[in-house]
């Protein structure tokens, strides 16, 4: 993994899924793989998809105090890109270009803007290049 590379919510979320042992793995190591190395990153929008999925839709949700740990410890550090006039735009133009929804096309757009040449996500189409970007499902 010696390129930047981008990180989407669904990773974030099977590192703590233990009903799948094997994609909990994967997700641990791409995450712990980030913050030693400085090469991975996330968004805005990770951080707010995680955080409602963690305190509204895990099976045991994570409590208040841990999402705050868990957000100053891992998701802050990760977090480099932000909102701007700019981003909604490249969004729009990945979604009529690529035919992602517009969620999709702002985590797309994100990576893009993060200078990053892999993003990891299962919920989009494996091998795909966009411009500079190649998707990986790291489940495959």
């Amino acid at each position: 993994m010696s390129d930047k590379y981008f990180i989407d919510t669904n990773i974030i979320v099977y590192s703590f899924d233990k009903s799948v042992p094997n994609k909990s793995d994967i997700a641990k190591n791409i995450i712990a793989g980030a913050l030693e190395l400085s090469k991975g990153i996330i968004s805005f929008q990770v951080i707010q998809e995680f955080l409602n999925v963690a305190l509204r839709k895990f099976k045991s949700p994570v409590t208040f105090p841990d999402c705050a740990k868990y957000l100053n410890l891992v998701l802050e550090p990760l977090c480099d890109v932000f909102p701007d006039i700019e981003l909604y735009y490249r969004a729009l133009d990945v979604m009529e270009r690529w035919q992602y929804t517009f969620y999709d096309s702002l985590i797309i757009s994100a990576a893009l803007r993060g200078n990053c040449t892999i993003l990891y996500s299962e919920d989009l189409q494996h091998n795909q290049k966009i411009e500079n970007l190649t998707i990986i499902n790291p489940f495959v």
